[in-house]
């Protein structure tokens, strides 16, 4: 699929337009730190070197924050970029749809893990939920860099920051 071109009326001059010159590629870059805390959260699960006290906070730590990390960007999205997507190309409605459906599966899913961290589940099914996170997320990220990336990069939009890919830092 080919993606349709920002309207130059419908984009915003910008003073220091390298400044926004690579949204995309820094859509990716979240996606990629995303997936390392993933794998994070994973190795604490598998190491079974530690004592069981020190396991319990790592996974409160690493699992817990990976979980904050990935909602706060779905969150970001759906509520700061997507909108700002339709206003350029509103032909992507059906794509930021399933992307939104996605973000609503994910947050499901990681429910789930943070309820299983709550009630000290043993690591196998903390491996079965981070599998599972670990899948949608994977097509979930590739989906979105296909149809989104080359589109973000050539985009100019007055006022966008950080905070639209990475969700609200606390």
């Amino acid at each position: 699929m080919s993606l349709p071109k920002p309207s130059p009326a419908t984009t915003a001059p910008v003073m220091n337009p390298q400044r926004l010159a690579a949204w995309g590629q820094e859509m990716r870059a979240v996606h990629q730190r995303l997936r390392d805390a993933l794998d994070i959260a994973r190795a604490g699960i598998e190491d079974d070197q530690q004592p069981e006290s020190l396991v319990a906070n790592d996974l409160q730590l690493h699992c817990g924050g990976f979980c904050r990390a990935l909602s706060g960007h779905h969150r970001s999205e759906d509520a700061a970029l997507f909108p700002l997507v339709l206003n350029v190309v509103p032909e992507l409605a059906g794509t930021v749809a399933k992307l939104r459906q996605d973000h609503s599966m994910i947050a499901h899913l990681v429910r789930g893990l943070e309820q299983a961290l709550r009630t000290g589940e043993d690591k196998d099914v903390l491996l079965r939920h981070l599998d599972g996170i670990d899948a949608v997320i994977q097509t979930h990220f590739r989906f979105e860099e296909r149809q989104l990336v080359s589109l973000l990069d050539g985009m100019v939009i007055e006022g966008l920051d950080k905070a639209v890919l990475y969700g609200p830092i606390a």
